[in-house]
């Protein structure tokens, strides 16, 4: 089975259960900004220098395809999606964010001065958190413009989910860096 499927010549692409959509539809929209997101964090978790990153991102990437799974479910096929996938977004995912943000914030992550300039410290794991903190951003956008529309959002931690994380991937930035001034 080849990758080309040429399904999508048309501009149309396949969502779970045989549903199919506009690719210009706020679900494929939202869909790709997470599926961009996880790919932004690809280099972040090779280049991460500390052990906290290190720790963070492959748990986030999981999370990550359990949301995309969420997305990709046509609205009323809920239940038929939880029946095989148990894994959803949920509070659980937040607070567990939460508990990282107030870590890094408690261990120093807070220590610059002025506004934070992306890559002036010269550490690329600190460039690739805040690069998966924008794309972060960008599907937060992204699945709020999808709870505005008709189908809307079955489930609403996942905004709270990606907002905690923009926190988290902000605040990790800061520590990559502050490893390049330990290590000097």
């Amino acid at each position: 089975m080849s990758i080309a499927t040429r399904k999508g010549d048309q501009g149309q692409t396949d969502l779970l259960f045989g549903c199919r959509l506009a690719k210009s539809h706020p679900r494929v929209h939202a869909l790709g900004a997470v599926d961009e997101l996880n790919a932004a964090l690809g280099p972040l978790r090779i280049a991460a220098a500390r052990a906290e990153t290190q720790e963070i991102v492959p748990q986030v990437q999981r999370w990550l395809i359990s949301l995309m799974g969420e997305l990709a479910t046509p609205p009323g096929d809920e239940t038929r999606y939880a029946e095989t996938h148990t894994d959803r977004i949920s509070t659980k995912n937040v607070t567990w964010l939460d508990d990282w943000v107030a870590k890094l914030e408690a261990g120093g992550a807070l220590k610059f001065k002025g506004w934070a300039l992306p890559g002036e410290a010269g550490v690329m794991s600190g460039a690739y958190a805040d690069l998966a903190r924008v794309a972060c951003r960008r599907a937060e956008r992204n699945i709020i413009d999808l709870q505005g529309t008709p189908d809307g959002l079955p489930n609403e931690e996942i905004i709270r989910f990606l907002n905690r994380l923009s926190d988290v991937l902000w605040l990790l930035a800061r520590w990559e860096e502050q490893q390049n001034v330990a290590d000097d």
